[in-house]
């Protein structure tokens, strides 16, 4: 293999006016994702009193979605339509069908059904990332992608602040249910503009020739997919585990009314969206200067995740406020990580394979969707409290800090020639 060693020293770093609106309008859509997979857990304590559920069964509720949601995946259909199709409809027809499935929950009086949506939630959100690498790929250069990553990943996390804090405080109101409507209906206005401002360049508006596309095995013969898959799993695990049952933590164990878990537990998920912004744009600084994106994306990914584990002490703390600064702190590091993950992927990967490596490792990594909120109420129901779900979610961060330092290889573009994958 030979690598590519050349880097600008300075590079423009501005972004066009058809640039911000794509990016935009990508942003919006990723924290519309959000909000709605943030949905169940902020309406879980009603929706349990309501529907008669345990805590094992509600952590089945929250894991419905991710499982369709990693299967789709995982077999490579997302990433196959994405490849396939235009990508700008693509995106909209996905995002059409996961705001159906989110006003239809409303209307939902027995867990089966509302099991049965949240597997299509995931289905129209399986889309979304293969999505978003082919159209960052193909239409952003290498030093734009750190800060167009870190925008959107900031829309991911501010979904859930916003979800926390309006869904708390509108559910305390007027219930779960209207939450769901108001959400699901109101969110399709997003289509509009999207219709209008989609990008339309041959590279994300045609059909690719299958010829050119590198094949699974060849991707899948990368040491680097393996490893920004198993490195994505375990930061997952820890995102999952603060979405799907934070706010339960904060009513069931520090005893906060509806309100007040609406106010206190939409900070740290804003202070990720502030850290992952500030960090995307850092990391694009530095490369565009001169700097290596092999050292300066893996630095931000692994001390990111390594001072994530500042979130033990969260629940070791009897003072809330004090409580509440930790956490801060461990998602702002969690933060750092998040702004070079997808900027990492795009460029091992490139334009042909964007949608193929991002299927493999977001549904690789998604199924750690699965296994945090299950896990997470059964160690509930069998221990009564959280110390242990803390802990683990902990040591998944550390595990995924090795990961992307000492496993992915040099972030250079992979040459897919005949099946096999070779470094430029």
């Amino acid at each position: 293999m030979t690598r590519m060693t050349s880097t600008p020293a300075i590079a423009s770093t501005a972004l066009s006016g058809k640039e911000w609106r794509v990016l935009i309008l990508l942003v919006l859509s990723a924290l519309i994702n959000y909000i709605d997979r943030t949905t169940l857990s902020v309406a879980a304590t009603d929706i349990q009193r309501e529907l008669h559920l345990t805590n094992t069964q509600l952590g089945a509720l929250q894991s419905a979605f991710f499982a369709s949601y990693a299967l789709c995946q995982l077999s490579f259909l997302a990433g196959w339509v994405v490849g396939r199709f235009h990508v700008g409809w693509v995106l909209a027809c996905g995002f059409f069908l996961w705001s159906g499935a989110t006003a239809m929950t409303g209307a939902a009086t027995v867990f089966v059904v509302i099991f049965a949506l949240r597997l299509l939630l995931g289905i129209g959100e399986s889309v979304t990332f293969p999505s978003y690498s082919r159209i960052l790929a193909s239409e952003y250069p290498e030093h734009h992608r750190g800060f167009a990553n870190a925008l959107i990943d900031s829309g991911t996390k501010v979904g859930p602040a916003l979800g926390i804090l309006v869904g708390g405080l509108l559910v305390s109101q007027v219930g779960w249910r209207i939450f769901f409507f108001v959400l699901g209906g109101g969110s399709l206005l997003w289509l509009i503009p999207w219709a209008a401002w989609m990008p339309q360049g041959k590279r994300v508006a045609s059909r690719e020739d299958a010829a050119e596309i590198p094949s699974i095995g060849a991707i899948l013969s990368e040491r680097s997919a393996w490893f920004t898959a198993f490195g994505l799993f375990c930061g997952n695990y820890y995102w999952y585990f603060l979405i799907t049952w934070l706010p339960a933590y904060l009513e069931k164990e520090r005893h906060f009314p509806k309100t007040k878990m609406a106010l206190f537990g939409w900070l740290p998920f804003l202070a990720i969206a502030g850290s992952c912004v500030f960090s995307g744009w850092l990391s694009d600084r530095l490369i565009a200067r001169g700097g290596s994106p092999t050292r300066v994306r893996k630095a931000f990914a692994g001390i990111g995740l390594t001072f994530a584990t500042i979130l033990i002490p969260v629940v070791l703390v009897p003072d809330p406020n004090l409580s509440l600064a930790l956490l801060t702190l461990a998602c702002i590091s969690y933060g750092i990580y998040s702004s070079n993950l997808w900027a990492i992927t795009q460029s091992l990967a490139g334009p042909r394979a964007a949608g193929k490596w991002t299927s493999f490792q977001n549904g690789f990594g998604n199924l750690a969707g699965v296994l945090a909120p299950s896990l997470t109420g059964y160690v509930v129901d069998r221990t009564g409290e959280f110390y242990l779900a803390f802990v683990v979610a902990a040591g998944f961060a550390l595990a995924g800090a090795g990961m992307f330092v000492f496993g992915v290889g040099p972030v250079q573009p992979v040459n897919f020639r005949s099946g096999t994958g070779h470094r430029l």
